[in-house]
């Protein structure tokens, strides 16, 4: 019997990796004999990178700028001819110092730092993977960092941050390092706002960065004046508010193409080839709930099982959703230790539970 473990991490509770060892152990419990094949994976966002690393790429550490001036430390990774740069590993919330959040401030400068570094490998292709953002600065931090030159009225840098973008009078592009025209860049994002507007940047990404009522009407007139300025081709495209308006950025001096997250993660994993002759494919992730339809990793994962016509199944600690049209069988933390406290402080016990009645249930069949 083979069963393939693709589970994203259970936020602030397990990782990805340890989601898959705990059901492992479960489920060699029931079937010592079973073969087990487990993933790390992530849907573009915050932990891409680390998922990544299991599947052949090779992390290289830089000195980089961080959300807020801050040096940070921060990796891309790189396999072959490809790299992986995580903007969250630059200019994620987990780099704001003492987690205080600075949404007018902060900048994705540090981002553009290590697109940079990944340039100097000499790669043909980067992967933007850019989820877990503290900015709300429409990449415009990455792409003076890459060296275009941002200038108000008098002639002066403009400040870092989306609020920054207000005071820009003049946008130079002559320094802009000229090996991105040769660069194929894939924004690996599953996110469709765009740029300006109800659905934008600011207004729906802006709050969970700190942003009050006030600081998302200044962030919406600056991103607006921003994009007025180069020009709107981009502003309505999906995906253009991704990670704080980086995807504008992206779409617009890069040329970047979008491509879903998780379907880009489980290619450069091989997980199609992995699942031949597989019995059952676990995903799972924290909360399974109506925003988990949108294309979040244990879709994906779903998406690639179906296509062998593999069953699957969905491991999570708390469950909205009971519907089995889509998994087999949904399986939640909370349904056998009914302490939520408890399950994300202690999931190991429980997930190796689960993973043993998932065993069992194979068994019968």
């Amino acid at each position: 019997m083979k069963i393939v473990i693709a589970s994203d991490s259970f936020k602030s509770s397990a990782s990805s990796r340890a989601v898959a060892t705990s059901l492992a152990e479960g489920i060699l419990s029931a079937i010592p004999e079973c073969e087990i094949h487990t993933f790390a994976i992530g849907d573009g966002g915050e932990g891409t990178l680390d998922a990544l690393l299991h599947s052949g790429f090779k992390p290289f550490e830089y000195k980089v700028t961080g959300p807020v001036g801050n040096q940070v430390t921060a990796r891309i990774a790189i396999r072959d001819d490809v790299a992986i740069v995580e903007m969250a590993e630059a200019s994620g919330l987990s780099q704001l110092p003492n987690n205080e959040l600075a949404p007018l401030t902060a900048t994705s400068f540090g981002t553009g730092e290590l697109i940079l570094k990944a340039l100097d490998h000499g790669v043909g292709t980067i992967i933007l993977a850019v989820g877990g953002t503290a900015t709300t600065d429409a990449g415009a931090g990455a792409l003076q960092a890459l060296g275009a030159e941002l200038k108000n009225s008098d002639g002066k840098s403009v400040e870092r941050g989306g609020v920054g973008l207000i005071d820009i009078a003049t946008i130079d592009l002559t320094k802009v390092d000229s090996r991105i025209a040769t660069t194929k860049f894939i924004l690996a994002s599953d996110v469709t706002n765009p740029l300006l507007g109800s659905s934008g940047a600011a207004y729906v990404f802006a709050p969970q960065k700190g942003a009050s009522p006030a600081d998302v009407e200044l962030l919406e007139k600056a991103l607006s004046h921003f994009s007025g300025l180069i020009g709107s081709a981009y502003v309505n495209s999906p995906g253009a508010g991704a990670a704080g308006g980086m995807g504008f950025m992206a779409f617009t001096f890069l040329g970047a193409a979008q491509r879903s997250g998780i379907e880009m993660v489980l290619e450069l994993a091989h997980f199609k080839q992995a699942l031949a002759g597989a019995d059952l494919v676990i995903t799972g992730e924290g909360k399974f709930d109506s925003q988990s339809l949108g294309g979040k990793a244990p879709m994906g994962v779903h998406a690639a099982a179906s296509s062998l016509h593999i069953p699957s199944v969905m491991v999570c600690g708390q469950a909205e959703i009971k519907d089995q049209t889509l998994f087999s069988k949904v399986y939640a933390l909370t349904d056998y230790e009914s302490d939520l406290e408890k399950c994300i402080a202690e999931p190991a016990p429980v997930l190796k539970e689960i993973g043993r009645a998932i065993a069992q249930a194979l068994l019968l069949n």
